[in-house]
């Protein structure tokens, strides 16, 4: 029996159609698909390319100050964490083929308010991260030329990095996971030639971490650990929002999420073992560079200052492949303008929503910090993944023989990643807040707005 997608109208809940397709050209009956052109490795390279941005060039230092010689162990917790969201996610995104992500999910188990609310976060969450990463970009670029970090040349390289990888994917989407996939390699190099010297020069020398070392810091700098590792896992969730691209998706988006969250555990892992056994158990804001500059001389800061440009880097190309396709897959639901759900006839692309959204990103980027992004980011990626928990419960109610992966104790698993999800909520501060009740009101002013368009009895 085929998986079924739910949209609640009034007080019960009517079927849509399971593929969603471009809005048909005006005059013409004819409708146009995605080319499915993202095979197994291909996706698990772009879900690592999601995971691995920015965070872990400082992240190390944090746990350091927190945890001191217990931190490598945070790394693994923090993987155990993200499994609560990662495992439904895994579930949830078998029963689709259409591109939308968590919003899709939202749409079907709850309806169209519910939908729009998880579709206007995940936007935020999106647009803020490659916002913040392109501006990190920028900061890195300034260390090997002063003017990039300021005035009309730091426009200037922002508007190359926005601009590069959007005419890429606007060509074909297979050409967008290309190079995402280069880039991973390149972004991984540095991080394992520095794992490499490392293990090589301390691992004979490793010591047991007592039991005594890991309960000293307390539960209080434990749950903040473990809320920054899981945010140090986090992007997954931005790679599967294409699965209207990638073939077999059954099969291929679990894969894909399991071997990257497995393969990042390791590598995450590794480095703090590294990161211990070099500088100790200091706080650094740059630990990964005072790695470099011990194990691989002075050149050593010059490589982690490449290996941040092609990381940051890498996470804008990555999410101008799959940003775009939320913007489409809310236009195709009759959400967003029509134009925005179009392809272009001949690369079979959502041309104008990559133009638009790739048009935000730069104004924001332009516009604000690194750190204010990260906050918008941040906090709207929690509603994100308690949506996608959420959404688990509710189609196994409603789908419960659907074709589908099956996670074992899915539903319990998903209660705990909703857990997970209200502590990230915790560390909003004031701004936050405001930020994150202003986009949930916009939200509700856009479902208000198509209800009245598509003339439907308000309902949610």
């Amino acid at each position: 029996m085929k998986p079924r997608n739910c949209v609640a109208g009034t007080s019960n809940l009517r079927l849509v159609p399971r593929v969603l397709h471009s809005a048909p050209p005006e005059g013409r009956g004819e409708r146009m698909t995605f080319a499915r052109s993202i095979g197994r490795w291909a996706m698990t390279g772009l879900v690592i390319n999601c995971i691995i941005g920015s965070g872990i060039f400082g992240v190390p230092g944090e746990l350091n100050r927190l945890l001191g010689r217990a931190s490598p162990i945070a790394m693994i917790a923090g993987a155990l964490a993200v499994v609560f969201i990662i495992a439904p996610t895994a579930e949830v995104a078998s029963q689709f083929s259409e591109p939308g992500g968590a919003y899709l999910y939202a749409r079907s188990g709850f309806g169209r308010f519910a939908g729009l609310q998880v579709g206007w976060f995940q936007l935020l969450a999106i647009i803020g991260a490659t916002a913040a990463n392109a501006n990190l970009f920028v900061v890195y670029l300034a260390g090997f030329l002063s003017r990039a970090g300021h005035g009309l040349p730091r426009v200037l390289f922002l508007s190359a990095l926005i601009c590069v990888p959007a005419v890429v994917n606007y060509l074909g989407a297979r050409s967008g996971a290309g190079l995402s996939s280069v880039l991973v390699v390149a972004k991984l190099l540095p991080l394992v030639l520095l794992i490499f010297v490392g293990v090589a020069r301390f691992g004979r020398h490793f010591a047991l971490i007592h039991f005594a070392q890991i309960t000293a810091p307390g539960v209080s700098p434990w749950l903040l650990a473990l809320v920054l590792m899981v945010f140090s896992y986090t992007g997954f969730e931005y790679a599967i929002i294409p699965s209207g691209e990638v073939k077999n998706p059954r099969r291929t988006l679990p894969f894909a999420l399991a071997a990257s969250i497995l393969l990042v555990m390791v590598v995450y892992t590794l480095l703090q073992f590294v990161t211990v056994a070099t500088i100790g158990t200091s706080a650094s804001p740059r630990p990964v560079a005072e790695i470099a500059s011990v194990l691989l001389g002075h050149r050593g800061a010059i490589l982690i200052g490449i290996a941040v440009l092609v990381s940051t880097g890498g996470f804008v190309s990555s999410v101008m492949l799959h940003g775009p396709r939320l913007a489409y897959s809310m236009a195709a639901q009759g959400e967003f303008p029509r134009s925005l759900g179009s392809l272009h006839p001949r690369f079979r692309t959502p041309h104008v929503a990559i133009a638009g959204y790739a048009a935000l990103v730069w104004l924001l980027a332009v516009t604000g910090g690194f750190l204010w992004a990260v906050v918008l980011s941040t906090a709207a990626s929690a509603i994100v993944y308690a949506s996608i928990c959420g959404a688990l419960i509710q189609l196994r109610r409603h789908s419960p023989h659907a074709d589908a992966l099956r996670v074992p104790l899915g539903r319990a698993i998903a209660a705990g990643g909703i857990l997970i999800s209200a502590a990230l909520l915790t560390q909003l501060d004031r701004l936050g807040t405001i930020l994150m009740c202003a986009t949930a009101i916009v939200a509700a002013a856009n479902w208000w707005v198509t209800q009245r368009r598509t003339a439907q009895p308000p309902g949610i």
